[in-house]
C-alpha cells in the first residue's frame, strides 16, 4: 500500500506543479482520482488511500470549469469526512487540513457549504495534530491570511519553512517552500502596513 500511494503523491506533484496551465491538466487529475478510487477498494479499511481520493478529488474541483466545481468539491468533503472519521491524525492530519482548506475555499450558503468558523477548528486541528506536517501548517497560515491575521500567519509559515525537506517528495517540498516564502513576503508587507 505504502508503494501506490507514494505513486499517487508523486503523480498528483506532476500533473498539479508540472502540468499547470496545460490543456490535459484536469483529464490527468481525474484519471488520478479513478486511480486512488481503486486504492481505495483495494485497502479496505485504511484511511490513507481515502484521504488521497479526497485530495485528489478536491484539485480536481480547483481545475474544473465554475459549473462542475462544486459537484467536485462536495465529493471530495464527503470522501474527507468519512476519513476523518476514520482517523484525523493520518497522513499528518491530512483530513482535517483537506477540509479545513475546502471550508475556507468554498462560497458560502446559499452557494456552497464554506464556513469560516470551521475551516479554523479543522485547520487548528491539523496543526496540533501535525505540528510539524508542512501542509497542515501552509493552509492554517494560507486561511489565517484570508482573515486579515497577517502577523499569525507569518509566524506559522515561518515555523513551516524550517521543517526539515522531504527527499522523498522533492517536487513537492520545492513547490510548498516556494509558496510558503511568497506568502511569507505577502503577510510581512500586509502586517506592516
Amino acid at each position: 500500500m505504502d508503494a501506490d500511494i507514494h505513486s499517487v503523491e508523486l503523480q498528483w506533484e506532476h500533473i498539479k506543479f508540472e502540468e499547470d496551465g496545460s490543456p490535459n491538466q484536469l483529464a490527468h487529475i481525474d484519471a488520478l482520482a479513478n486511480f486512488t478510487a481503486t486504492l481505495v477498494q483495494k485497502y479496505p479499511g485504511r484511511v490513507e488511500p481515502l484521504i488521497w481520493e479526497g485530495i485528489v478529488t478536491s484539485e480536481e474541483a480547483g481545475m474544473a470549469n465554475t459549473l462542475s466545481a462544486m459537484g467536485y468539491a462536495k465529493k471530495a468533503k464527503a470522501i474527507l469526512e468519512e476519513a476523518y472519521q476514520k482517523d484525523p491524525a493520518a497522513l499528518d492530519a491530512g483530513a482535517p487540513t483537506s477540509l479545513g482548506v475546502l471550508y475556507y475555499r468554498v462560497p458560502g450558503f446559499p452557494f456552497g457549504f464554506g464556513d469560516n468558523d470551521k475551516a479554523r477548528q479543522l485547520l487548528t486541528q491539523a496543526v496540533s495534530l501535525a505540528p510539524n506536517g508542512m501542509d497542515a501548517n501552509y493552509f492554517y497560515a494560507d486561511y489565517l491570511m484570508s482573515q486579515h491575521e497577517y502577523a499569525a500567519a507569518y509566524k506559522v509559515l515561518k515555523h513551516a519553512l524550517a521543517l526539515p525537506p522531504q527527499p522523498k517528495r522533492p517536487l513537492w517540498d520545492k513547490n510548498r517552500r516556494a509558496v510558503i516564502k511568497e506568502l511569507m513576503a505577502k503577510a510581512q508587507a500586509q502586517a506592516a502596513n
